[in-house]
């Protein structure tokens, strides 16, 4: 059996090497211990980091743990790093992917409802980004597949949980059918902003016919 020094140390040598987040099923297992002893030891890597104030953290996103870089020295990176174009999301995939994360699971002709406008691009432009996914079918007629977000989402906007995404009041609650989203919900999604290296002009979709 390894000491926990020695197992902490291992356990920041794999998420150096792996890039992606290590979640703690797969240390436990080539560590041969059990999850609660790698969450702990990820956690208390994570504050020693925190602690020294080192220019590399370390962030928890659902039971996984990364290396990320201090969001303070972002600047600097800039000037390394060499400029790459991109382009924002557009206001569409905004507005859908804001009304995924504060209503999932949510139906497709919820979010169409919501909006006013069909929507079945700007969701396959998401899930394409891995930003968006199914997960689940719905009881209503037909069986409907359900959205939600990635932790992909949660990376890009730097979120370690859906706990940490800003509180609107009563955003949850509304019935999609007979509800609008307020201003102040409609000034938070137009708010929300991200980079990513496609082309999204053409995604806004077709009004709803009403009649």
């Amino acid at each position: 059996m390894y000491s926990r020094k020695k197992l902490k140390s291992a356990l920041e040598s794999m998420m150096f090497v792996w890039g992606e987040p290590l979640s703690v099923n797969d240390g436990a297992t080539v560590l041969e211990t059990d999850r609660k002893e790698v969450r702990e030891l990820l956690r208390e890597l994570k504050n020693e980091y925190e602690q020294e104030g080192r220019g590399i953290r370390i962030r928890e996103i659902n039971d996984s743990f990364q290396f990320v870089t201090l969001k303070d020295n972002e600047q600097f990176i800039e000037k390394l790093c060499r400029p790459v174009k991109v382009k924002r999301l557009s206001q569409a995939a905004l507005e859908v992917l804001a009304i995924i994360a504060y209503r999932q699971p949510v139906t497709r002709g919820e979010i169409d409802t919501i909006r006013g406008i069909k929507s079945e691009r700007v969701i396959d432009g998401l899930m394409n980004r891995k930003m968006v996914e199914v997960c689940g079918k719905s009881d209503g007629i037909g069986r409907p597949n359900l959205y939600g977000t990635t932790d992909e989402f949660l990376k890009t906007f730097g979120f370690e949980s859906l706990k940490d995404l800003p509180d609107i009041e009563g955003f949850k609650i509304k019935s999609a059918a007979d509800e609008e989203i307020d201003e102040e919900d409609e000034d938070y999604i137009g708010q929300i902003e991200m980079n990513f290296d496609s082309d999204e002009n053409n995604e806004e979709g077709e009004k709803i016919d009403e009649n």
